[in-house]
């Protein structure tokens, strides 16, 4: 079985933007769905719709990849399934190490979706020497002065970063040192990496802030819906009254003090 250091996947030699890789894993995750209740076709509208995006964008997704479906039948699920698990490289095993076994940690090492997607948890290393040959999720872990033998003895390229802030770039600078050449990042601060290296940035309470903002706008607008709109006054009572009318006859938006 090839490792991660033996193949990169195919998408930027062939020329896909980013923003479709990015949409890839979402097509992929429905597709699964369909596939595990023996769903045989999926039509553009109906896969658009378990991914969240509009047909069209799909479509013009999917023609990167040279699939284009079939008129009046749709895409076979089974088919796209093995398409873009092979361009995102998840036709192989890629070795992974999680660096920083607390919490948040142990978490993503106890997540069973890595196996299922191509991705085997090589090594799980920490600073804390108290924490070394305890088990998480059946895999002793490992003190970092470890790593770079780890890195080097797995064929890892892939790292995954859930360690404090404070300690995230001294291991980001090691595990780029010992040629990992990709890494998740879920601490909360931002990585310097050469060029060459892909990071990705997990940030909870960012997307968590992002979310409050919605929520804010969400209210902010129901409160506006909310407030009862004034009667319209006739234009009769209006002039009988002695209303000031603007210059086409309605009631001037502000009135003056």
């Amino acid at each position: 079985m090839a490792t991660g250091r033996t193949h990169r996947p195919a998408t930027r030699s062939r020329g896909i933007p980013e923003a479709t890789v990015a949409r890839l894993p979402l097509y992929l995750r429905a597709l699964t769905a369909l596939s595990e209740r023996s769903v045989p076709t999926v039509s553009s509208e109906e896969l658009a719709a378990a991914a969240g995006v509009n047909s069209a964008k799909l479509r013009k997704d999917f023609s990167y990849l040279g699939s284009y479906g079939t008129r009046g039948v749709g895409y076979d699920v089974e088919y796209l399934v093995y398409q873009i698990s092979r361009e995102l490289g998840l036709t192989q095993d890629w070795p992974v190490v999680i660096v920083g076994i607390g919490n948040l940690g142990a978490a993503l090492a106890n997540y069973g979706g890595f196996a299922s997607r191509g991705f085997r948890v090589a090594a799980l290393i920490d600073a804390d020497p108290g924490m070394a040959g305890k088990p998480v999720a059946g895999i002793p872990v490992q003190h970092t002065d470890e790593l770079e033998s780890i890195i080097r003895d797995n064929g890892v390229s892939i790292g995954v970063i859930a360690t404090p802030a404070g300690a995230a770039q001294q291991v980001c600078d090691r595990l780029v040192a010992a040629g990992v050449t990709s890494i998740l990042n879920f601490a909360p601060t931002v990585l310097s990496v050469p060029d060459g290296v892909d990071v990705r940035k997990v940030d909870l309470s960012i997307e968590l802030q992002i979310l409050a903002f919605h929520e804010q706008r969400k209210a902010g607008e129901e409160a506006t819906t909310g407030v009862a709109a004034e009667p319209a006054v006739p234009a009769a009572a209006r002039e009988e009254s002695g209303t000031d009318q603007g210059p086409d006859g309605d009631v001037p938006a502000v009135m003056p003090a």
